[in-house]
């Protein structure tokens, strides 16, 4: 508002006035005054009679305040209530401090105040002698002035410092306590919390833990293209990812035994098979890798590793070692030696391998693998970091089932055989469908699979309950003829609904569902509502579409980009086989409903109970409405109610489904 500071004139008015708005005497009453101490007026007697009336005062001096006046403002003790404001964040500290501790009898949880020393200053305007200089005087003598020496002053601001005690309020840091792990950086969110900023591969977990872990047992040895090949750099990194590998994966109690080898004209083992007992010291083992630079014979390599790098005895003397060997390649450079008869001796001494590459080096490491899916190709140096899960899961599924292991599905391939897809390429899709069959075990309980191949009309080459071994359907598939005429998807799709997905046609009540569409993108138009009509029911669709194709459209009939496969050549297909299955097997752990689709056969209605269904059937009867009722029919046997309502568990139904279609074939 600007004008002179009149402090006396506002203490006079409060006392006048009162607090506007103020409660009666039993709650307490707190006047701050903000102010430089510098009042134009008396404020003694005013003070006082605030005082009396039992009002705490505090004083909070700003800039350079007269730190006489606020004392005598403030209430006793005078540390306790005056207050320095020179500093936005220490009068902020020093004001909550003092009100929470006599006032509001609280602080923050887990803070305290604390003084600690400090100064208060005033800056004075004090009058300083600077010399003295020639002047004239006066004389006592008409018309005469006397030459004299005057003394000169000059105004000088000063200044005063005044020693005290201060008062904040002490918060422990959330970050105190370091709680983020593997080289995250904490970063604190106000008093009591925080995030962590991780290290690529832990960022699955709040505290950058490891969120995957080996709990597999393996003897697993790391070999490192130590070539020149490969450069300094590439080594360097190959370095850095199997240091944060095993930092995320390997614990203390972890099952796994490591060993590191790297090559080039020759090979060295510098760390052998269950040589580390800590993590700290494997990692001083690792730093200690040095780049060699020769040549790059990887069949040699991995000849030598596959003959001497498995040599070292049990870590545990009573633990037989017979767990799965496991060899991981990294490379980035081609090798300059035969790999084939190499990987054909590895595979002999029952010895697992896993290759690690940039893309240039697919073909190379399915060479030495013997399996795409054994191999991990990386787009860019970031990328192959982001690949730690995916070797993870790969050393883990050594021993154990490929495919959804025991996980019941019901699963239907739709494969174009158009004029679109020619020959050539549909011969690549039938051999994909046959390899895809491979990851499955094939029989009643397990896995069902139909085939279906279509043109311009759908035709079942299989059904779901055709064949029940993995010898039958491979046979079947090997004898799939090329149709050659126009494609349309929709028509498929609803081949699959009405033909393929139904109890008649051996699909399992409360199994999942899957249908994987095999296209080059021709003839996709219609198919969008029949997918949705399968989704609707239940059944998973997932496209696979290798080519150039609208990519809108093609989302339509996926419904999502998860269940969405774009693939750009025929041969590269086989790459994505992996990605696929595993997709496949990630929704077939998912609940299902029993009643999708409808187990009911004959417009019967399929009722939900706990953890079963039964069927409500109109002129039909039988647990799934399969037997019409006629007139004059003997009475319906006693052990089965009016309208067959008969409840059935997923086991239950399994079994009298297989019954079922045994009869039928009778």
């Amino acid at each position: 508002r600007g004008g002179s500071t009149e402090t006396g004139q506002a203490l006079k008015y409060i006392l006048h006035k009162g607090f506007p708005g103020g409660r009666n005497s039993s709650v307490p009453e707190v006047l701050i005054i903000i102010s430089d101490g510098k009042s134009q007026g008396s404020t003694a007697m005013p003070a006082m009679q605030v005082k009396e009336r039992h009002i705490t005062v505090f004083a909070v001096g700003i800039k350079f305040p007269r730190w006489e006046e606020l004392q005598a403002l403030a209430s006793e003790p005078p540390e306790r209530h005056l207050l320095f404001a020179g500093d936005a964040d220490d009068a902020a500290n020093g004001l909550y401090s003092t009100l929470s501790d006599p006032v509001c009898t609280a602080t923050a949880p887990g803070c305290k105040v604390e003084s600690h020393p400090c100064e208060r200053r005033t800056l004075e305007t004090v009058k300083e002698l600077a010399g003295s200089y020639v002047c004239w005087k006066g004389s006592k003598q008409p018309n005469a002035v006397q030459a004299s020496l005057c003394p000169f002053i000059r105004w000088k601001r000063v200044l005063i410092k005044h020693p005290s005690r201060c008062f904040r309020t002490v918060c422990p840091d959330p970050c105190d306590s370091q709680p983020c792990q593997n080289g995250g950086t904490c970063v604190p969110e106000g008093l009591d919390r925080y995030h962590c900023l991780c290290l690529l591969g832990y960022g699955g977990d709040i505290h950058c833990a490891a969120k995957l872990s080996l709990e597999c047992g393996a003897d697993l040895l790391f070999l490192l293209d130590s070539s020149a090949g490969v450069t300094l750099e590439g080594f360097l990194r190959f370095k850095a990812f199997l240091k944060r590998f095993l930092q995320a994966m390997v614990g203390q109690d972890s099952p796994v035994s490591v060993g590191v080898a790297q090559y080039d004209d020759d090979v060295k083992v510098p760390i052998e098979l269950g040589q580390h007992k800590d993590a700290v010291s494997l990692m001083k083992s690792i730093d200690a890798l040095n780049f060699s630079g020769g040549r790059t014979l990887t069949g040699r390599a991995l000849q030598y590793i596959a003959q001497h790098g498995f040599r070292s005895s049990p870590v545990f003397a009573d633990v037989q070692d017979d767990l799965p060997r496991v060899v991981v390649l990294l490379t980035d450079s081609k090798s300059q030696d035969s790999v084939a008869e190499a990987s054909k001796y590895v595979k002999d001494q029952n010895l697992f391998l896993i290759g690690i590459g940039s893309s240039f080096m697919r073909a190379e490491l399915t060479t030495v693998t013997g399996n795409p899916q054994q191999t991990i190709v990386y787009s860019d140096p970031q990328d192959l970091f982001n690949r730690m899960p995916e070797l993870q899961r790969k050393i883990c599924s050594v021993g154990n089932p490929e495919g959804c292991q025991a996980q019941s599905l019901d699963l239907a391939f739709a494969v174009d055989a158009s004029s679109g897809v020619g020959l050539e390429n549909f011969l690549r899709l039938r051999h994909f469908v046959r390899s895809s069959c491979l990851h499955f075990i094939i029989n009643r309980d397990v896995t069902q699979i139909a085939l279906v191949i279509y043109g311009s009309k759908a035709h079942t080459v299989f059904a779901l309950d055709t064949h029940t071994s993995n010898s039958a359907v491979l046979q079947a598939i090997d004898q799939v003829p090329f149709l050659g005429d126009s494609a349309s998807a929709g028509s498929a799709l609803l081949h699959v609904y009405s033909e393929v997905m139904t109890v008649q046609k051996g699909a399992r009540p409360g199994v999942s569902k899957a249908v994987v569409l095999l296209t080059n993108g021709g003839g996709m138009q219609e198919a969008a509502a029949p997918a949705q009509q399968l989704r609707h029911n239940g059944i998973l669709v997932f496209v696979v579409v290798i080519g150039h194709t609208e990519r809108d459209t093609l989302l339509r009939v996926a419904g999502s980009p998860s269940y969405l496969v774009h693939i750009s050549s025929y041969e590269d297909l086989q790459y994505y086989q992996g990605l696929i299955i595993e997709r496949i097997c990630e929704e077939a752990r998912s609940p299902v409903n029993l009643c999708k689709p409808n187990p009911c056969m004959n417009q019967g209605v399929c009722i939900l109970g706990p953890g079963s269904y039964r069927c409500e059937c109109h002129g039909w009867e039988g647990p799934h409405c399969e037997t019409r009722v006629l007139r004059g029919d003997s009475p319906r046997s006693p052990a089965l109610p009016p309208r067959s309502h008969v409840q059935w568990s997923p086991r239950g139904l399994q079994h009298f489904s297989r019954a079922l279609q045994h009869s039928k074939r009778q």
